[in-house]
């Protein structure tokens, strides 16, 4: 099954817009739109333990009902690169720029040259919830109040 779910992009240019790499992707690649600094060159200089705010040179209309979620991409993860909040929620009613928080959890510095592949991006469908107020929880599970770490309970 394949939803094509039309979404308005305002893009600084053409190299912004998302795209999906495969036929398979699921997400689309973010590049990273990065400004000329003083020494005359577009990148950025993360070092260990810090945290970036990238910008990603677009921003859209989502349709109500819908979500965009940004991820992180392996290949970045992987050199210790990760999107902060991971998945981040970006709603229906915001229409300002999409920006990326880039952490960097390595102990070296990682660069970040203008338009290199930072994050990715997936739309989904938001479900509400129908909150029903209730005095006691009824269900009845093997589990039931044990938190953290009690999933292999009872194997």
């Amino acid at each position: 099954m394949n939803f094509n779910i039309p979404v308005k992009i305002k893009a600084d240019s053409p190299e912004f817009i998302p795209q999906y790499k495969t036929a398979g992707a699921a997400a689309a690649d973010i590049v990273a739109n990065i400004p000329l600094n003083d020494h005359g060159n577009r990148s950025i200089l993360i070092m260990p333990n810090q945290i970036e705010v990238v910008d990603s040179g677009f921003s859209v209309e989502i349709p109500d009902g819908w979500e965009i979620q940004i991820r992180g991409r392996s290949g970045l993860a992987t050199k210790g690169l990760q999107v902060t909040n991971s998945p981040g929620t970006i709603d229906s009613d915001y229409t300002g720029r999409i920006k990326i928080i880039l952490n960097n959890t390595s102990k070296n510095i990682i660069t970040i040259n203008h338009g290199d592949r930072i994050a990715q991006l997936l739309i989904k469908p938001v479900w509400k919830i129908n909150w029903v107020s209730t005095e006691a929880i009824e269900k009845v599970t093997k589990r039931g109040e044990n938190g953290f770490g009690s999933t292999g309970i009872g194997e």
